[in-house]
């Protein structure tokens, strides 16, 4: 699930977002200002994220406490610099003014700030990650309540397309008498085994039969209210049912043998694709 959280404190500034994906992903930006930093932020962001690409990031500000310190590798090499342009110079005749220190330490590259937050320990660490979580949390519950919106609405419209599929069945059983009463018919003149004939017919009205198909819809219907008001993490079981959603679907549409309850079956697979999609933004 998406989500979005900003942290500022003095010297530093925290940031934490997460986008969807199927598992969990913890990646870490974090300066080595603080021995145990990492495993501290990864232990309390896996406690409470379940699913996502999750990325927290600690910004050092060096102007909240960092201290500019000489580069003394740099040095050398300035120095090296200085002697060749004079050098240079004064191989072409050109006289050049004398270079203070001053001039020397100028020059850019020479100084450094150090990434240093003497104030910020494991113990300030933990309480700006528990305030930080707190907000990433809030920002997350708004999303999910949106979606939650959207997702109890797919799932209103499965019920009703199952409900129309059902009442369809004195139609259906009606369309499917008449054609194999056609059926026969044709082959009433024909020098067939009764017996058999009788066995045939018996297997195609159960082949035939939708009932369970749609019983099943109807609890896998309920099982996914019961998840979307369920505390926790729920999306891996819900992308679960919506394969179950979808399996019930194409069997309902392979059996129909009728064309309005054809329609009704591509509908639902339509409804249940879209309820996939949004599924996967669930933690």
């Amino acid at each position: 699930m998406t989500g979005y959280a900003a942290l500022d404190r003095p010297g530093r500034r925290w940031e934490l977002r997460s986008v969807n994906a199927r598992g969990l992903d913890v990646r870490l930006k974090l300066p080595e200002a603080v021995p145990g930093l990492e495993p501290l932020a990864r232990e309390m962001l896996t406690s409470q994220v379940a699913r996502g690409n999750v990325t927290l990031t600690l910004r050092i500000n060096s102007a909240g406490g960092g201290v500019p310190q000489l580069n003394a590798g740099s040095l050398p090499a300035a120095l090296d610099a200085v002697a060749e342009v004079q050098a240079t110079a004064e191989a072409r005749g050109l006289a050049l003014g004398p270079v203070s220190a001053t001039d020397i330490l100028a020059l850019r590259g020479l100084w450094e700030v150090g990434e240093t937050a003497p104030d910020l320990t494991p113990e300030t660490c933990r309480s700006d990650l528990s305030e930080l979580l707190t907000a990433f949390d809030a920002d997350r519950a708004r999303e999910g309540g949106a979606l939650a919106r959207v997702l109890g609405e797919h799932v209103d419209e499965i019920e009703r397309l199952t409900r129309a599929a059902t009442d369809l069945a004195p139609e259906r059983s009606a369309h499917l008498s008449a054609a194999l009463t056609a059926a026969l018919d044709r082959i009433a003149a024909a020098d067939v085994d009764q017996a058999r004939l009788a066995q045939e017919i018996a297997m195609l009205a159960v082949k035939g039969d939708v009932t369970e198909e749609l019983d099943r819809l109807g609890v896998h219907v309920s099982a996914a209210r019961d998840l979307l008001t369920a505390e926790g993490p729920v999306g891996r079981r819900l992308d679960f049912l919506t394969q179950e959603f979808n399996r019930e679907a194409n069997t309902l549409c392979s059996k129909a043998q009728m064309s309005a309850l054809t329609a009704i079956g591509m509908d639902l697979k339509t409804v249940i694709d879209r309820l996939r999609e949004q599924v996967q933004n669930v933690e």
